[in-house]
Parts: C-alpha cells; sequence; structure tokens
C-alpha cells in the first residue's frame, strides 16, 4: 500500500515510528506537510497538489496534525476522504476531539465519569463557578491548551477568582474543574487502536507539579488497567469515533474519570513505558481497513 504521514516534522519520534513500522511491512511510506498541501475543489473531482504534484495512488492517510493548524489539517484530512482515501482519524472526529467543551458533552451524555465541570459565557458570577466545581482547589483549562500548557492549579478560592476573572477580561475561554486530590498528580494514559487498547501507562507528575505530561517533566510506567478502565477507555474511543486515540483517565475514590480523548496521541511515551510496537498496531489497523 502508498501509505501518507500528514506530519509537519518528519524528525518527530512518532513520525519516524510510523514510517519504520509501515516499510517493515512491505508498505511505500510517505510523509506530507499538510500545511504545504493545495486543495482543488471540484464536481466530483477533488485533487490535492502537493509540491506542484498531484497525489495520486494514495491507499490510506495517518494525520499527525497539531492543535495550531486543525483548521487547515482538518480540511487536507476531509479531502483525502473525499478522493476515497482511508484515514486512521476520521476528519469528523478529529475536530470533535478537538473540541474540548464538545468532547466533555459527548463523554458525559455517554454516561462516562468526570471531573465537575463549568464553563461560561464569561460570567461575573466568579464564587459560583468555583462553588460548582467543588471549591478550591480548582483546575482552570485553556479550551486550546496542548501538552500541559494552559493548564492552572488555583490552590485557593481567592486565587481561583483572580485568574477566572484574569481570563475573562482577555475574552480567553476557559473551563473550571474539579481537583481530584487522590489521583496524586497522576494520570493514567490507555492507548486505544480499532477498539483495542493495546497499551497503557501511568504518568507521574515530577515533585510540585501537578501536570503529569511528559512534556511538563513527568515520568511514565506500564499499567495494568483495571476492568472499569479498560471500559472507559473503550467506550469513550468509541463514542468519540476515533479509531486511534490516548484516553486521558484519573483514578478518583470514585472510579475512573475521563480528562481528555487525544486524536494525535504521541509514541514515543506509552512505547517507552511499555516496550510494545504500538505503531505496528496502526499499521494493521490500516491493513484491515483497506
Amino acid at each position: 500500500m502508498r501509505i501518507v504521514i500528514l506530519s509537519r516534522n518528519p524528525n518527530l519520534y512518532s513520525t519516524k515510528r510510523l514510517v519504520e513500522a509501515g516499510e517493515k511491512r512491505g508498505h511505500e511510506m510517505l510523509i506530507l506537510d499538510h500545511t504545504k498541501c493545495d486543495l482543488f475543489i471540484e464536481k466530483k473531482n477533488p485533487v490535492i497538489i502537493y509540491k506542484g504534484q498531484k497525489l495520486e495512488k494514495v491507499d490510506a492517510v495517518i494525520p499527525r496534525i497539531g492543535a495550531s493548524v486543525t483548521f487547515f489539517g482538518t480540511a487536507v484530512v476531509r479531502q483525502f476522504e473525499m478522493m476515497k482515501v482511508f484515514s486512521s482519524v476520521e476528519s469528523q472526529a478529529l475536530v470533535r476531539s478537538r473540541d474540548k467543551l464538545r468532547s466533555l458533552q459527548i463523554l458525559s451524555r455517554a454516561g462516562l465519569g468526570l471531573p465537575k465541570t463549568v464553563f461560561t459565557n464569561y460570567s461575573r458570577n466568579v464564587k459560583e463557578i468555583i462553588q460548582a466545581a467543588g471549591g478550591a482547589p480548582v483546575v482552570i483549562k485553556l479550551l486550546e491548551g496542548t501538552q500541559g500548557l494552559g493548564v492552572v492549579l488555583a490552590e485557593t478560592n481567592n486565587a481561583a477568582e483572580s485568574v477566572i476573572e484574569a481570563f475573562n477580561g482577555l475574552k480567553v475561554r476557559v473551563i473550571v474543574q474539579e481537583f481530584i486530590k487522590e489521583a496524586k498528580g497522576a494520570d493514567i494514559r490507555a492507548f486505544v487502536v480499532d477498539g483495542v487498547v493495546v497499551g497503557a501507562m501511568k504518568r507521574q507528575a515530577k515533585k510540585g507539579e501537578f501536570r503529569s505530561n511528559l512534556h511538563r517533566g513527568g515520568t511514565a510506567d506500564i499499567i495494568e488497567l483495571s476492568e472499569d478502565e479498560e471500559n472507559a477507555a473503550l467506550k469513550a474511543a468509541r463514542v468519540m469515533g476515533l479509531g486511534v486515540c490516548g484516553v486521558d483517565m484519573l483514578q478518583s475514590s470514585h472510579g475512573p474519570l475521563i480528562l481528555e480523548v487525544n486524536s494525535s496521541p504521541g509514541l514515543e511515551g506509552i512505547e517507552m513505558a511499555t516496550e510494545k510496537d504500538i505503531a505496528n498496531s496502526i499499521i494493521r489497523y490500516i491493513e484491515r481497513n483497506v
């Protein structure tokens, strides 16, 4: 097969591993920078031009699209879909997952456990918002944040009020969530491919930090999920419509709580922690569907 990886950086671990896994199974692997694709749209003839050349005979595409270029990157994936090319992550599911508020609403409707979350239209009634999220400490998140950026832990009501009022004054959209103390600065990432958890790791924040992201200096170790955790991860992936995703959860006193479903999860942390060939699982998923 001819498989295209949409990635702006061919040197990223995830991109290199996907190329390696695909070539090992006899496929032709191409890396394209989606921001350099031109989309030609006419009646029943969708075309993608890349560096002056028409893209043809592509069997599958693997989107590795950063949050900063979601709009255009998704349009490129949609164009491939119009050309009858299989995508490991559907364009609509990608859009859905990048909208944190919409994602939480979908997960809530499906009956999945979530931290208490409040979103308002720059409400002035800040004290009520904090109490609705369980009172301080609370976690305040930018709707557009990734890799732990734009996430603030406000440890007192006064601090929470100040942060929320500052964001409101700047007209920046945020959600306010309860802080799950018993998680002790750790979360779980379950990596789901085609309805199966192919690897899971527990990420622990470094001392003095509450964000467990590996980009923030956290550490990761392999973990065996409980039945409830595995079921929650699989259901989250299913209701979000994602064939490949990372489901981030907190372990709480009342069961697993979903934090986020990531449609472009990195491979480095999960492969290092679990010593599993996750890239190969993604290539095999594509083979089953093309």
